[in-house]
């Protein structure tokens, strides 16, 4: 069993260990993960995250997240933590109910905001239901 196949959502210090994992390795995992860098690029984009949203990794690699990929998310609840936490250095992980709205009927997912200073990515991470 490889790494990334014995994570959840729900883990705990998931961040690093998501840092620690190969791209091969995020595409076994069960929910979405979009990890960008301090400019918002996109820099990783798993297969669950991909066939769920129907966007290639082609389409999103290296595009703005909040502007380009999901605007939906560039707002107070997402986008403006990941600002703050970034302004302060603090650590930001938070699991909310969100709905996504882009190119897709509405849909309900949980979130969770990961962000550390120092840290090479910080992360959504999108949890389906069934």
């Amino acid at each position: 069993m490889n790494l990334a196949s014995a994570l959840s959502f729900a883990e705990p210090a998931l961040q690093a260990r998501l840092d620690g994992c190969r791209d091969a390795e995020l595409d076994t995992l069960a929910f979405g993960v979009i990890g960008f860098d301090a400019q918002g690029l996109v820099r990783r984009y798993n297969r669950h995250e991909s066939q769920a949203a129907g966007l290639s990794p082609e389409r999103v690699l290296g595009h703005p997240l909040f502007t380009v990929v999901a605007p939906c998310m560039n707002n107070f609840m997402v986008a403006q933590r990941f600002d703050d936490a970034a302004a302060e250095g603090s650590v930001l992980d938070l699991t909310l109910p969100y709905v996504l709205t882009l190119r897709m009927r509405p849909t309900k997912v949980q979130l969770r905001l990961l962000s550390c200073a120092g840290a090479t990515c910080r992360y959504v991470l999108v949890q389906r239901s069934g």
